[in-house]
């Protein structure tokens, strides 16, 4: 039997998810949400998912755009097995004691506080600790980038110490409230909320964050300096790298000299949205100076958590012990890799 799944929230972040969810056969999408009725409305009712609206007040708005709509939030939450919740940043705390009084399991996403789950997953790096788990929360797309190639070489070399600055993309690019042109905007609470959420996926490491601002919607880019237990060569680096899932080398030699050729290589592979789900590093900007590793690497912001809400999935629902298949499976039915 397939696990129900719903999506509150079907926007940036919960259509692509909802999307990944149809993909696979042991899941499925029994609804999803939504505020008012959007040109996303009208999407997920051509994807042939039923829509529910967050209250009861809003069906009106609905079905005066000739929108059908299934039922409210709380009819949703009444046939489903667990919760994606895709609300914005810090909205979702007010819907948990909503879903503990259904019975329903729930994920969140990385806007929320760790604490409100009490479970921060990221499936390469702690994927049993979500095992049969009501609530967890996969954490941001910045930090699951820098997780996925901070938590390896932890593992196999053995990192001391890392310092890391983000160049942070100033807005999605459907947000158009956008970003300030002409403008770079530094973070000035310092280190940056990054480095604790990295420990919450790999408690001991030592890490510091910054943040830059920048008026660009494509990626993020995150620029790297790791003090490692021993001196190791690039190639060895290279190696960790090249055995996990998730992470995708790119070349400045082979024209990829930045964020914008990333994406459009995205769409020239033909991913669904342009999302490149994997974690992109420039495998000709590596450097080691004694034992100090200098890397790069770019996080598309839109698609880069979506693979480890699946995995949430049957962690949380214990259809899939092994982390490694469920990886598999996932980054197979989602063209991850190719």
């Amino acid at each position: 039997m397939k696990v129900r799944v719903g999506i509150n929230g079907y926007g940036t972040i919960g259509k692509r998810v909802a999307s990944a969810v149809a993909a696979q056969d042991d899941m499925e999408v029994i609804g999803v949400t939504k505020t008012r009725p959007s040109y996303e409305a009208y999407l997920a009712s051509a994807s042939g998912f039923p829509l529910y609206t967050a209250s009861s007040e809003q069906v009106a708005n609905f079905e005066k755009e000739g929108i059908e709509i299934k039922g409210t939030l709380d009819d949703l939450m009444d046939v489903v097995d667990i919760m994606i919740d895709a609300t914005p940043g810090g909205v979702g705390e007010a819907y948990l004691p909503r879903y503990q009084k259904a019975g329903i399991k729930a994920i969140f996403q990385g806007g929320e506080r760790h604490e409100l789950a009490g479970v921060s997953f990221n499936a390469y790096a702690n994927y049993s600790d979500a095992w049969g788990a009501d609530f967890a929360r996969v954490v941001s797309c910045n930090t699951t980038g820098l997780v996925r190639t901070l938590f390896p070489l932890d593992r196999d070399i053995g990192i001391e110490r890392v310092s890391a600055t983000l160049v942070r993309r100033g807005a999605d690019p459907s947000d158009n409230k956008g970003s300030a042109l002409n403008n770079l905007e530094p973070s000035l609470k310092l280190p940056t909320h990054h480095g604790p959420d990295v420990k919450t996926i790999i408690p001991g490491i030592n890490i510091t964050t910054m943040a830059v601002k920048s008026p660009t919607t494509l990626m993020h880019l995150h620029c790297i300096m790791a003090d490692l237990e021993k001196e190791v060569k690039e190639e060895d680096i290279l190696a960790t790298w090249e055995a996990v899932p998730r992470v995708k080398f790119v070349s400045g030699k082979q024209g990829m000299k930045g964020t914008a050729n990333i994406m459009e290589m995205a769409k020239d592979l033909e991913r669904q949205r342009g999302d490149l789900m994997e974690v992109a590093v420039w495998q000709d900007g590596i450097k080691m100076v004694g034992k100090t590793l200098y890397y790069y690497q770019a996080v598309h912001q839109e698609s880069d958590v979506v693979p480890e809400n699946i995995d949430c999935i049957r962690s949380m629902m214990e259809i899939e012990c092994d982390p490694a298949r469920s990886i598999k499976i996932t980054d197979n039915s989602l063209g991850i890799n190719e």
